[in-house]
């Protein structure tokens, strides 16, 4: 095997890529284990509620279904708990539309709203001495965003005496594709492992909005490229991610590209350096 090759294979094993989730019947009982993952958790750690941001993208989406069909099942064995989703927009979300519609899906048993815009431009305003030129400084608004959205739910899951939930998946863990201690910051993250294929057929078997299913996915924290699709940040699509991670053939350029990012992010998969 060359070099890429083995590369593929140790990072598939590490991600815990699993290649044999290909039929629905799979793809179902691989459903009941993540829930039951779910329920395991809460009862494991004693508490007493999930808690989700809701975005109105597939991952978002796929993840709070899981947690309500968690719940729901753990009240019906008489342990009492609850998700609650929460949707954190900044200012007004172009997109509000998908996330009502993730929500109409969902049918969480609480719904929270906390508008980031003041946090976030407090704290940037704090910082508006920092010599920056406007790309650099919208970059670094991005990620306060991601983090104000992680300290708001684990405000709301100190008082619910709950476990945030986060959406990373393979396709993203393998890019370093989410903020370190922003959405990359939980408790439990149910979707582990999964291709964005995967998480896309998985939302279909659970009836999803085909829109959100099929829907472009995007971060959307940048300003100055308000909706920029994750793959035009990756340089690579994810059907060639996800091929890459399954272990079936991808051009050289691309899995060149994956390795090197997978290299340069690994701090963000760690935890702290200690020495």
């Amino acid at each position: 095997m060359n070099t890429a090759t083995n590369r593929g294979a140790e990072i598939r094993s590490t991600l815990q890529v699993n290649p044999a989730l290909q039929d629905e019947a799979a793809l179902k009982r691989e459903i009941e284990r993540r829930i039951d993952f779910i329920k395991t958790a809460v009862r494991q750690s004693h508490t007493r509620a999930l808690v989700l941001g809701i975005s109105g993208g597939v991952d978002s989406t796929t993840a709070g279904k899981l947690c309500q069909m968690a719940v729901e099942a753990l009240r019906q064995e008489g342990y009492e708990a609850h998700f609650y989703a929460m949707r954190l927009p900044y200012d007004v979300q172009h997109d509000e539309h998908d996330a009502q519609a993730a929500l109409d899906f969902i049918k969480p048993d609480h719904l929270r709203t906390v508008n980031i815009k003041g946090a976030v431009d407090s704290l940037m305003e704090d910082f508006a001495d920092e010599q920056a030129d406007a790309a650099k400084r919208d970059f670094v608004k991005g990620n306060v965003k991601a983090r104000t959205r992680m300290v708001a739910q684990y405000t709301l899951a100190n008082f619910v005496n709950g476990l945030v939930i986060g959406t990373d998946h393979a396709a993203e863990a393998v890019m370093g594709f989410f903020t370190k201690f922003g959405d990359g910051a939980c408790d439990i993250a149910p979707l582990t492992g999964l291709t964005k294929g995967q998480v896309r057929r998985i939302a279909a078997l659970l009836n999803g909005p085909e829109a959100l299913v099929h829907k472009v996915p995007t971060a959307d924290l940048e300003e100055l490229a308000p909706g920029k699709p994750d793959e035009d940040a990756h340089g690579v699509p994810y059907e060639k991610i996800d091929a890459f991670l399954l272990g079936e053939p991808v051009d050289e350029d691309a899995a060149a590209k994956i390795i090197r990012q997978y290299d340069m992010t690994e701090h963000k998969r760690q935890l702290p350096l200690a020495p």
